[in-house]
């Protein structure tokens, strides 16, 4: 809308519609008193989010204006809601004087809130990172950028392919995400809440790199080891200067930036993480993930760090160790237990830091990083007993920062109250004048006595009085008699009958004191805050350091205690593949199981790649599977891991292929999204992988879901060869083993108890006799009658038993097999070959040597 559009609005709707023309993209919150207001669509938006109502008051360019208002005392639940929707809004103060303005009050946005930038603590789960991302593209190449805004940490990193890029966004799962307009990206992607999409200018190479070096101080990029990756560092100048646009303000918490690598890493797939649960299990929550069994960190910036290493599994060996000699260090001594609630006093410095960075840093917060800093002399002393180089480094990034806490013990009072704007924060003590102007407004009254008492004695005057009225101010009174008696430096400020009233130097100043005292106060105070605010900052890289170290120290901590409590043992990591579990148990499982877990034994080397594993549904082949994989992903974050005793060779990526599900928003029916998920294992599994494959095949023809199962089978142990679980109720894949060295058979057994199954849960060598599918129908409550019926009809198809030979060789009849008829190729043609119609209509005996030679060109383009 041009400006001459707004003419047949009222200043006031001008003056909203100017502001919205600038954030088209955000819902604008417009103070107006106690209330922000929204109109026209946002405000029909806002009623249908946040459930309030939506009416219309008075008109602008002749139609009624839709409305919808929050109180801005209780503004922050509503915020808190939208950033949850992945909505943004832009928030518009009063910034004018109502008294001196001529027309509307000036406004103006002082602060844009996004899901990706919000810091505040009321808008954030502290338990989780919050994440930006910015995503450029070449060809088939990505650059990511990502910034937690909470914290500062600051990363890129490049990736090759479609299924990486979709990779590491499940893995980081940003709360907003930034694309390069001018690319064209998966529909996976622009279908996550929270992507939105900016100009190709903002990715501009020479731009990004100006950004940079003005927000690290520096002249290059080659310091931070990220110069070279030409598409993550412009999606890095997208991202800072969105950042920048959206805070209004210095982002002086954000100091470097890091390269991450996806070969450091064991690489897990969407679907992986999803059928694993780590941080978030399948209906979107945290209960029974892995995250939660093993999170008990003293702090939130100790959990986030957990779900960090959670979903980003190491391959460096030594730094594994490392991790693993500090938990052995703190679960020996049972040090977890003495250093937990100091840990706990600590609290979440890590984000009140970024709050101090941000200038939005409330006064609880800088009290709750006071007693930090308090907590750190005690923790120091219990670090100093504990043998870990680990933690001993640890201690030294954490160390102690007794000026910056004796300065917040002075500057602010023990409970202070939330909000610097009522005042009240600052001690008594640490500030003069701040402590004159409250006394003067606090004691007015007593200075007054003070003053009379004092002036009568030093004039001799008996009638002298000091008294007050709103109209006149502050006074001394004499009687008529005694007036000409006055002072000299008593000036006449009243005349009435009886009396005079004078005015002196020492009370007009008290008078301007004390009349503007509570105001002047509060404006010190303020001033006071702010000047606080800034010496943090000027330590804001050591204080970001103990952070960080704490974090790490809390984490460990947490694993000790998680190790001792779940019995948990030290796995060895190796070099050399292979993969050795005994009675190697589920996390998860085993913490909702009312029965004692049955724990199960695991081995894969050079001789034994594949694990064709057979028994009943609801005998525990999934469970079997997922624990081995959990297993192997705790070992490479350096915890311990639930089994008695393991050693892990290290792998490149975990794969799972488990479960069914459907995306039909994507158009994919449930077996093509198991058909695509294999594709992406077959394609990408190495020798050092870790696969998981759970009833391939299933979802289609008997024929049709044998084949594949046997052909996926015995690519995976001959030309991929990586270490696999590969769980299936077709018998005949049992015969894999006869023809491949290096697959083996084992089965989850189980017994018929009265024509009831009973699972015995454990792990046993050499394929399973039978799949028990009516035992487990008639557990699951299908109805007797049903049941009797597929009996009969059971014992009817096994008397005309007859099996499909999908195989390159013939595979021994089993029982419980359905009789099946051959399936008619859907893509077949019921035509004959062209081929075939020329050799029919060619009477070959009359034809010339040149025609036989032009029919065999004929025959042969036709084969093509």
């Amino acid at each position: 809308m041009t400006n001459t559009d707004l003419s047949n609005h009222t200043p006031m709707m001008q003056q909203y519609l100017r502001i919205k023309q600038e954030h088209r993209d955000q819902l604008v919150f417009y103070r107006m008193g106690d209330f922000y207001e929204l109109f026209y669509d946002d405000a029909k938006k806002a009623s249908q989010l946040l459930d309030i109502t939506l009416t219309k008051r008075g008109q602008s360019g002749g139609e009624p204006i839709p409305m919808a208002g929050i109180p801005y005392h209780a503004a922050e639940g509503y915020l808190a809601k939208l950033i949850r929707l992945r909505q943004s809004v832009a928030i518009a103060e009063q910034i004018g004087d109502p008294a001196t303005s001529k027309g509307p009050v000036e406004r103006k946005v002082v602060r844009v809130l996004t899901p990706g930038t919000v810091s505040d603590e009321a808008l954030l789960d502290e338990r989780q990172d919050n994440l930006l991302m910015s995503v450029n593209q070449r060809e088939n190449q990505y650059g990511l950028a990502f910034l937690d805004i909470s914290s500062g940490r600051f990363n890129v990193l490049e990736l090759t392919s479609e299924e990486a890029l979709l990779s590491e966004v499940e893995r980081l799962s940003p709360a907003e995400v930034l694309l390069n307009d001018d690319r064209s990206w998966p529909e996976a992607l622009l279908r996550r809440p929270g992507t939105s999409k900016r100009p190709p200018w903002d990715f501009e190479h020479e731009s990004a790199v100006e950004q940079l070096t003005r927000q690290f101080q520096t002249q290059s990029l080659d310091g931070f080891g990220c110069s070279h990756l030409t598409l993550a560092i412009e999606a890095a100048g997208c991202l800072l200067q969105y950042a920048r646009e959206t805070q209004r303000t210095a982002l002086p918490h954000i100091r470097s930036l890091a390269q991450e690598n996806r070969e450091e890493s064991v690489v897990l797939d969407a679907a992986s993480r999803k059928n694993l649960e780590l941080t978030t299990n399948m209906n979107g929550g945290r209960e029974h993930t892995v995250a939660a069994v093993l999170d008990r960190t003293a702090t939130a910036m100790g959990s986030r760090l957990l779900g960090r290493w959670i979903n980003r599994p190491l391959r460096n060996i030594e730094k594994l160790q490392a991790r693993q000699s500090a938990i052995t260090a703190l679960k020996e001594g049972f040090h977890f237990e003495s250093l937990y609630p100091i840990l706990k006093n600590i609290g979440d410095i890590e984000r009140i830091l970024a709050r101090v960075a941000l200038k939005s840093a409330r006064p609880r917060d800088l009290a709750r990083l006071r007693d930090a800093l308090q907590q750190l002399p005690e923790l120091q002393q219990q670090l100093t007993t504990i043998d870990s180089q680990t933690v001993h480094q640890l201690a030294e990034g954490i160390s102690e920062h007794p000026e910056l806490e004796a300065l917040l013990t002075r500057a602010i009072i023990e409970n202070p109250p939330v909000v610097i704007r009522d005042g009240g924060v600052i001690g008594e003590g640490y500030d003069a004048e701040l402590d004159e102007l409250r006394s003067i407004s606090e004691n007015a009254g007593d200075y007054l006595v003070q003053m009379e008492l004092r002036e009568r004695e030093r004039t001799g005057l008996s009638s002298l009085k000091v008294g007050y009225n709103r109209v006149h101010g502050y006074y001394i009174e004499l009687s008529r008699r005694e007036s000409d008696d006055a002072p000299v430096d008593y000036i006449r400020r009243q005349t009435l009958k009886n009396t005079e009233r004078f005015i002196t130097p020492e009370l007009k100043e008290f008078e301007d004191k004390a009349l503007s005292s509570k105001s002047r106060a509060l404006a010190r105070e303020k001033v006071l805050y702010d000047e606080l605010l800034d010496k943090l900052v000027e330590q804001l890289g050591p204080l970001q350091e103990c952070a960080m170290a704490l974090s790490e120290l809390d984490v460990l901590s947490n694993l000790a205690e998680r190790a001792e409590t779940l019995n948990f043992c030290r796995p060895e990591i190796l070099q050399s593949p292979g993969i050795e579990i005994t009675e190697g148990r589920h996390p998860v499982v085993e913490q909702v199981l009312d029965e004692p877990f049955v724990a199960n034994n695991v081995t894969f080397n050079v001789q034994r790649r594949m694990l064709i594993i057979t028994g009943p549904n609801m005998g525990g082949k999934s469970t079997y599977m997922r624990q081995t994989a959990l297993i192997v992903l705790l070992a490479h974050i350096g915890s311990f891991v639930p089994a008695s005793q393991a050693r892990i060779g290290l792998v490149d990526r975990i794969f799972t292929r488990i479960g069914s599900s459907d995306d039909l928003a994507g158009g994919r029916s449930t077996f093509m999204v198991e058909m695509t998920e294999t594709a992406n294992i077959l394609h990408n599994a190495t020798e050092q992988s870790l696969v998981l494959m759970d009833e391939i095949g299933r979802g289609t023809s008997t024929f049709d879901g044998l084949s594949l199962a046997w052909a996926c089978a015995q690519y995976l142990a001959d030309s991929v060869r990586a270490f696999t679980l590969f769980a299936t109720h077709y018998f005949e894949l049992t015969q894999l083993p006869e023809e491949c060295n290096t697959v083996v058979n084992v089965h989850l057994n189980a017994t018929e108890h009265d024509d009831r199954i009973v699972f015995l849960h454990a792990v046993q060598e050499g394929p399973a006799n039978q799949s028990y599918g009516l035992q487990v129908a008639q557990l699951a409550g299908v109805p007797r009658h049903v049941i009797n019926q597929a009996r009969q009809k059971l014992s009817l198809l096994e008397q005309h038993e007859a099996t499909p030979q999908p195989m390159t060789r013939p595979a021994a009849k089993t029982s419980r097999q359905a009789a099946v008829t051959p399936q008619a190729d859907l893509f077949s043609s019921p035509e004959p070959h062209p081929a075939i119609e020329v050799l029919d209509k060619t009477n070959l005996d009359n034809l010339t040597p040149r025609q036989a030679l032009d029919l065999l060109y004929t025959l042969k383009d036709l084969g093509r």
